[in-house]
Formats: structure tokens, sequence, C-alpha cells
């Protein structure tokens, strides 16, 4: 179950989507003037509803994979932003989208789940370990975007969630900034650029990341004691297109996903990456998505 959460990088082609189009409604050719583009069926409140696979690490700092479904919405709704995260959403409560200048602003909360080690382990160690409790997440998202940063339809932002554990489960707080660059490259096909880093407080560590006596005496693996800090950074790479070649007018797209993320810190020197898995974290994924 876990792992249908963790194709977040699939999950932000569905935020690029919507960022771009309302952007560019070009021909195969010549992009137009900014002031001729119509942002289409993406102009006012839209849905986009997504389902993709992907291969993603068993848990995180394992070397082995899985193929797991993952399911997204994105879209507008009175004004008011939708964005996917992973097992999860996030509001823009700043109706801004629409207004002139080259520069608008994200603020909302930010609510989602987070699985940790569980039946879908597949190394013969670490699955001797009793299944972690679910996290749920929730806090809030703060972000900038300009536009027309080197042509006049691309678009830069950088944003940051803040989330605190309210389950029980990890008890901790995570906090994830990022920078995301997104440019259409046709009028059916665009593509996005995301750097992000994660940190994450000693409560959180200790609980993915440490070894207690208890579970060395379980799995031969060594006690360790884990520490706070930034744990991970990571780029995705997504692209998508539209089936029918123009992302503005809703129907069916495709998009797919290569992302890499490094773990340092104590996510890199527990005894679960050390020993058993790996620092280096690969996602491959291709989806379809329908807007409306």
């Amino acid at each position: 179950m876990r792992k249908i959460l963790t194709g977040a990088g699939i999950l932000a082609a569905l935020i690029a989507m919507p960022a771009v189009a309302q952007d560019v409604a070009t021909a195969s050719g010549p992009l137009p003037a900014p002031e001729q583009v119509d942002a289409g069926v993406l102009d006012g409140d839209f849905f986009i509803i997504g389902a993709g696979v992907g291969l993603v690490p068993t848990y995180e700092g394992s070397d082995d994979y899985v193929v797991t479904p993952v399911p997204a919405i994105a879209g507008r709704l009175g004004g008011i932003g939708i964005a996917p995260r992973a097992g999860g959403v996030a509001l823009d409560l700043i109706s801004d989208y629409d207004t002139a200048g080259n520069v608008q602003f994200q603020l909302g909360p930010v609510a989602r789940l987070r699985f940790g080690r569980d039946g879908d382990v597949k190394d013969d160690i670490v699955e001797r370990l009793a299944d972690q409790d679910l996290a749920v997440e929730v806090g809030a998202n703060a972000g900038i975007t300009f536009s027309q940063v080197l042509h006049p339809y691309d678009r830069l932002t950088v944003s940051s969630d803040v989330v605190w554990d309210v389950a029980g489960a990890h008890d901790g707080m995570v906090i994830t900034p990022g920078v995301s660059y997104l440019t259409p490259l046709s009028r059916g096909i665009f593509a996005a650029l995301n750097v992000s880093t994660e940190w994450v407080d000693d409560s959180y560590a200790d609980y993915y990341y440490g070894v207690t006596p208890g579970d060395a005496a379980i799995t031969g693996l060594p006690v360790y004691d884990a520490d706070g800090g930034f744990k991970s950074a990571g780029v995705n790479l997504v692209a998508g297109f539209d089936l029918n070649g123009d992302i503005t007018d809703g129907g069916l797209a495709i998009v797919g996903l290569a992302s890499y993320n490094r773990l340092f810190g104590s996510a890199e020197d527990t005894p679960f990456t050390s020993i058993r898995g790996s620092a280096d974290q690969w996602v491959g994924g291709i989806g379809l998505a329908y807007t409306f």
C-alpha cells in the first residue's frame, strides 16, 4: 500500500500541465505573442485526474524496487488551486492565477500520508521487523512563481512544504524546499525540471532510521542512533504529451518521469541503507492524465 504514495515525481507532472497551458496555446509552429494566447479549458475552474505506474524503492534506502500504481488529482475550483502531493494534496488559497504581472504567490494547507517500511519490503533481513505505523502529516505550503524567465512562456517556482505528523507515527517535522522550471516545447508537449531537498527533525530520523537494541537482536544489524538534518536531495525530469496535440483543450495526455534522489546524513548511514540498501534512489514512471 505504501508504494501507491511514493511516485511524487509523476504527480508533479500534473502540476506542470495547467501552469504551462495557461501561458501557451500555440500551434506546432512558432509560439505566438503572449497576448494572443488562450488558456482554453484551463481558464477558470478545471480538474485533472491522473493515474500511472512507477518503479520505486520498496522503502526509503532500499535497493529493491517494486512497480506501483500512482493516482492523483489537480486543478482549480473557485480560485483555489489544487496540487497533488505524494499521498495527499496541497491547496493554494491565493487567487492570483489570472492577475497581470510576472510574479504569482502560493500559500495554503498541505495534508499527506506517509507509509514506512511495510509488507512490500523484499529484503529478508529488514522484513523481520514489524510494519511501521501510518503517519498523517499536515502543514503549509508557500511559494513564489516567476513567469517569462527565459522566454514568454516558461515559469520558475520556488516553494517549500512544512508538515508535522499528527497521527503519532514519527511525531516529527519535515521541510521540503524545492525549485521547479516549467516550459512548453510545442503546442502539445511540455517539460518540467524540479530540484528539491528534504530536512527532518530528530523524531523523524529516529523512527525511520534508528536501530534499537531490540531491532538489532531480531535482524543482526548494529544498533544505530539517528539524528535529524538534511536527509536527501534529488532531481526530477518530467515530460508530457497531449494526445490530440493541444494541452489547452483538455482530454488525455501522457506523462513520463525520470527521477534520482541521493540520501545523506542518517538516511544514508543507517544500516537499513548502508548495509541492506543503497543511498542512490531511482524512480521511473509513466501515466495518463485527463483534463476537463
